[in-house]
C-alpha cells in the first residue's frame, strides 16, 4: 500500500493540470477544464471464467489541451511532430496507475503447475503524452508514447488483491500463490498510432459507422510485441475521436468528452500482435521462475458498447485472446469496464 501512495503522489507531481489561467476555457464563463478522469476495471469473471489474465484495474488522468507537464514530455510531443510530418493540433499529458493480476487455470493446488500459466501480479504507474496530427482533407492521426515503471512480484500485491476479492464474494481463493514470479522492476514504453481517414460513413434513420485502424508496439522486460489492428462503430451521433475506449493492455484511449451532447455507438475490434516477450509467459528476466513456452502469434478481439452524455462516458467490453503459451487448454476471455469523467473547476 506504501508502495502505491508513494507512486501516486509522484506521478501527481510530475503530471499536473495546468494552472486556472492556463487551461482551455469552455463556453461558460469560469469553467476551466481540469481534465478526464477514467476507471477502467477488468475481470475475467465478467466471461464466467476464473483463469489466466484473471483482474485490471487502472485509473488514469488525460490533461486538458496544452497542460503543462515534464519537459522530457513535452520533447517527445516535438519529436512525434517531425517523425509524423503533420501538423500537432492539439497535445495531451497523462498519468495512471494500475495493476494486473495473472493465475493458472486450476485454484486447488499449493505446488508449482509446471505446464499452466504461472501466477503473477504487475503493479505500475504511468506517464504519456498523447497529440492529435492533421494530415489534411479532413483526415487526423492519433499518437501515444506511455512510459510504465512498476514491481512485479509479491511486492506487486496481486496474492492479496485478489484474496480480498474472492473472500467478499465468497469464491474459492487461489491456493498457488507462493510459486508467483518473483520481485523484479519493470520498465515498459509503449507507441500506438491510429487514422481516422474520413467522416463517418451515413447509414440511415441517424445512425453512422466509422473505422479506425491502428498500430503499435512495446519494449521492455514487461513486454515487447508490435501488432496491428482497427474499429468498426456503429452508433448514433458518433464522437469525432479515434474510437473505443482501449483496454488496460492496449495502451490509453485518446479522448476528450463533450460537454454537451450524447452518442451512443456499438464497437467491434480486431488485433494480431507478434509478441517476442512476455515476462508473465517467459517468467523473470535474471532469476530462475515459473515459465511456459510462449506462444509468438495472439490475436484480441473485442464486443462492446459506449454511451456519453455531457462530461460522463460509460463502455463496456467483452475481449477474447487467442492461446498464448503452448498447453493452453483454451482461449482467455475477460470483460472491460470504463468510466471517464471530464472534471471542471
Amino acid at each position: 500500500m506504501r508502495i502505491l501512495v508513494t507512486m501516486t503522489l509522484v506521478l501527481l507531481a510530475l503530471a499536473r493540470p495546468a494552472a486556472a489561467g492556463d487551461g482551455k476555457e469552455l463556453a461558460k464563463a469560469g469553467d476551466t477544464e481540469l481534465g478526464t478522469f477514467t476507471l477502467q476495471f477488468e475481470n475475467d469473471l465478467f466471461a464466467g471464467t476464473d483463469r489466466y489474465y484473471t483482474n485490471g484495474v487502472r485509473l488514469s488522468w488525460l490533461s486538458p489541451e496544452g497542460g503543462r507537464t515534464l519537459p522530457i514530455l513535452q520533447q517527445v510531443r516535438d519529436l512525434l511532430e517531425v517523425i509524423a510530418q503533420d501538423e500537432n493540433e492539439t497535445t495531451r499529458f497523462g498519468w495512471a496507475l494500475g495493476q494486473d493480476i495473472y493465475t493458472p487455470s486450476d485454484s486447488a493446488p499449493t505446488g508449482l503447475l509446471a505446464g499452466d500459466r504461472p501466477y503473477a501480479g504487475w503493479l505500475y504507474g504511468s506517464l504519456s503524452v498523447h497529440t492529435v496530427g492533421d494530415m489534411g482533407a479532413g483526415r487526423k492521426t492519433s499518437e501515444t508514447v506511455e512510459v510504465s515503471l512498476g514491481l512485479v512480484g509479491p511486492e506487486a500485491l496481486g496474492e492479496e488483491s485478489q484474496d480480498f476479492v474472492h473472500k467478499l464474494r465468497g469464491i474459492d481463493v487461489f491456493n498457488g500463490w507462493d510459486n508467483q514470479l518473483k520481485t523484479e522492476p519493470g520498465l515498459m514504453v509503449a507507441y500506438e498510432r491510429k487514422w481516422r481517414l474520413a467522416d463517418p460513413w451515413t447509414l440511415g434513420r441517424g445512425w453512422q459507422a466509422d473505422f479506425v485502424p491502428n498500430v503499435g508496439a512495446s519494449l521492455g522486460n514487461v513486454l515487447t510485441h508490435a501488432g496491428a489492428g482497427a474499429a468498426l462503430r456503429v452508433g448514433l451521433n458518433l464522437p469525432a475521436d479515434f474510437g473505443p475506449p482501449s483496454l488496460i493492455q492496449g495502451g490509453t484511449a485518446l479522448d476528450k468528452l463533450n460537454e454537451e451532447g450524447w452518442s451512443f455507438y456499438f464497437f467491434a475490434t480486431g488485433e494480431g500482435r507478434y509478441v517476442a516477450h512476455n515476462i508473465f509467459l517467459d517468467g523473470n528476466t535474471w532469476r530462475d521462475s515459473h515459465s511456459v513456452d510462449r506462444e509468438p502469434w495472439v490475436g484480441q478481439f473485442t464486443l462492446g458498447a459506449a454511451l456519453t452524455l455531457g462530461r460522463f462516458r460509460i463502455a463496456y467490453t467483452n475481449a477474447l485472446v487467442t492461446k498464448e503459451f503452448a498447453g493452453q487448454a483454451r482461449a482467455s476471455r475477460f470483460g472491460s469496464l470504463s468510466a471517464s469523467f471530464q472534471a471542471f473547476f
